[in-house]
């Protein structure tokens, strides 16, 4: 069974910054994908950012330039630096990963992190 756990939610006024982590625990022998999803109320679940094993990185248009994926293979944690914060980008924050699986891939998901950006 595999576990991710977020952390570094919380309140931010506009131009911020805030850093969260997602850790992956239990039984992992591999991870492929990690990254970051983000829901705002009423919206849909849109995908923030995403890290390859190998560190080839790919954002949503909204944040680049201010968001900064990065990940410790050796710990199995992703991260995600924010920077320039907007109101927009309140959300709550779900990290998720890629796990091999029978010849594909197994995506397991954390419990989601709140992030509010306001004045």
């Amino acid at each position: 069974q595999v576990q991710l756990v977020e952390s570094g939610g919380g309140l931010v006024q506009p131009g911020g910054s805030l850093r969260l982590s997602c850790a992956a625990s239990g039984s992992i022998f591999s991870i492929n994908a990690m990254g970051w999803y983000r829901q705002a109320p009423g919206k849909e679940r849109e995908l923030v950012a995403a890290i390859t094993n190998g560190g080839s990185t790919a954002y949503a248009d909204s944040v680049k330039g201010r968001f900064t994926i990065s990940r410790d293979n050796d710990k199995n944690t992703v991260y995600l630096q924010m920077n320039s914060l907007k109101p927009e980008d309140t959300a709550v924050y779900f990290c998720y990963a890629d796990f091999p699986y029978g010849g594909a891939f197994r995506t397991y998901w954390g419990q989601g992190t709140q992030v509010t950006v306001s004045s």
